[in-house]
């Protein structure tokens, strides 16, 4: 897999969606989606504001964008999974990610974003929890990326998760923090 030794876009790699999604790697991802609040608050953990006004890559965003985009895209994944349980395949609407990483409240404090990831985990575990087999496999449909099953969307915010907290860890350690 090289692309994890070579492009720091992707440090843990692209996601991949498996064919089929078993109880176990549900059960990972749900693991994975609660314990993102505290590895995210230990990867920028004594951060100044130079190092959250740090790019983790030439062209990147900064370090305290990241942590607002987890928010705002974890936010909108919580929505739509709702929406999949509550609605027949929902046509969900996409957001420009780019373009909210550059309004003003990106340059909010982090805790204001690490704190609303530690709620919105809380609930989104509790409800991931919930779900019965059918719920799993419940969806809704993305204009841009096609049908969605719960599960996958599960999967998806789990890899998200360790990829933006991979981006910063890497950069802490690249730089020596």
């Amino acid at each position: 897999m090289s692309t994890t030794l070579t492009d720091p876009r992707y440090p843990i790699g692209k996601f991949e969606r498996p064919e089929t999604i078993t109880a176990d790697e549900r059960l990972n991802a749900i693991a994975t989606l609660a314990e993102l609040p505290e590895e995210l608050r230990n990867a920028v953990d004594g951060f100044g504001s130079g190092q959250l006004n740090t790019p983790y890559r030439e062209g990147g965003w900064t370090v305290r964008q990241l942590v607002h985009h987890i928010a705002d895209s974890h936010l909108n994944a919580f929505v739509r999974i709702k929406l999949a349980l509550t609605e027949d395949w929902p046509t969900v609407k996409p957001y420009d990610e780019k373009a909210w990483a550059t309004l003003h409240d990106s340059a909010a404090p982090v805790e204001w974003s690490l704190e609303l990831i530690e709620s919105l985990h809380a609930r989104w575990v509790m409800l991931l929890q919930s779900l019965t087999e059918e719920q799993w496999k419940r969806g809704y449909r993305h204009p841009e990326d096609g049908d969605c099953s719960v599960e996958v969307a599960a999967l998806i915010y789990a890899w998200h998760s360790r990829h933006h907290t991979a981006h910063i860890t890497h950069l802490r350690s690249r730089e020596g923090w």
